[in-house]
């Protein structure tokens, strides 16, 4: 059994370490990939993760498979292709760690997942299915999605969903926006940015939950807001969590890692999101709020999640 089954991507992060000689980038490899990053947090708190996607057949594919069983997530539903690469991001910084991407995926294995090649028995374990926008970027990869969160929603399984918007992977931002809204209205709980909500809706974080609210049946959204922290609402109880002070050097699968991280508290709680109180909401939101600040000052996404000691030690000192 498992606790949270998620679909997407997985990837390697290519990361710019510096430059040769003769000026070309010299670039550090770092398995990566959103629902990935995900998972690997709430396997390392306590939950047990699933993951359904698709690499390549090739050495790239091999190393993502080997990390995510040393990251104790169940890889039955991995499969692999030899018409495609795994694919590729390339990573650089800008001051204070911010990132920009680049894309080797054209295709890229993971958008050439069909419906016929998935466990569904993962999702038949799962409490929890989860999903983010770069699996409806192209087909059949997005058939596969919404097929996928059609079952979901046939077992009853609760929908997490973060749309971790990558602009240059859309070839149209209206239709990027199209698609996110519409994973938007079939998530019960949502991770979302403020810049998200900018794209979306030209809105405010609390504007932005409040119009979700109005649209869907979301009933618990997080809203980060990098370093000036996060804010929460289950519709009864909302409010917000500050960032403790940190040096980033990369801020990779931050995101992602605050959300597995906050999931696996409000898991623990044992409770629908909208019975969740303020107390425990907040809990969860600065759980995950240190989990994602700590993980910002070491590289990559998977391999820059502490242990639960550290997580814990930071939030006591901030409190």
């Amino acid at each position: 059994m498992i606790d949270v089954c998620a679909m997407g991507e997985l990837l390697i992060d290519f990361a710019v370490k510096g430059q040769n000689e003769y000026g070309y980038p010299i670039f550090e490899g770092n398995p990566g990939g959103a629902p990935c990053n995900f998972l690997a947090a709430l396997r390392r708190y306590g939950a047990a993760s699933g993951f359904i996607g698709k690499v390549g057949k090739d050495a790239f594919g091999d190393m993502l498979i080997k990390t995510l069983k040393e990251a104790g997530i169940d890889v039955r539903g991995v499969v692999r292709t030899d018409k495609a690469f795994t694919t590729l991001a390339f990573v650089t910084f800008e001051e204070g760690g911010e990132r920009r991407f680049s894309f080797s995926r054209k295709p890229g294995a993971d958008t050439m997942l069909c419906y016929e090649e998935c466990d569904l028995k993962l999702i038949d374990e799962a409490r929890v299915f989860h999903f983010g926008s770069l699996s409806l970027t192209d087909e059949p990869a997005r058939t596969t999605t919404r097929k996928l969160v059609e079952y979901a929603e046939s077992r009853g399984k609760l929908i997490s969903y973060d749309p971790n918007l990558r602009r240059p992977l859309w070839e149209d931002l209206e239709k990027a926006r199209e698609e996110i809204r519409w994973g938007l209205s079939k998530a019960d709980i949502i991770k979302i940015s403020d810049e998200e909500i900018e794209f979306l809706f030209g809105l405010s974080p609390e504007e932005g939950a409040e119009r979700i609210f109005s649209e869907t049946k979301a009933r618990l959204i997080f809203v980060t807001m990098g370093p000036r922290g996060t804010y929460y609402s289950n519709r009864k109880d909302s409010g917000y969590v500050g960032c403790p002070e940190v040096e980033p050097v990369d801020t990779t699968g931050a995101g992602d890692i605050f959300f597995g991280s906050a999931l696996s508290r409000i898991l623990r709680a044992g409770k629908s999101p909208e019975e969740l109180s303020e107390k425990e909401l907040r809990q969860a939101a600065l759980f995950g709020t240190a989990a994602a600040s700590l993980s910002t000052e070491h590289m990559g996404g998977i391999y820059s999640i502490r242990d639960m000691g550290e997580v814990l030690s930071r939030m006591e000192r901030e409190s």
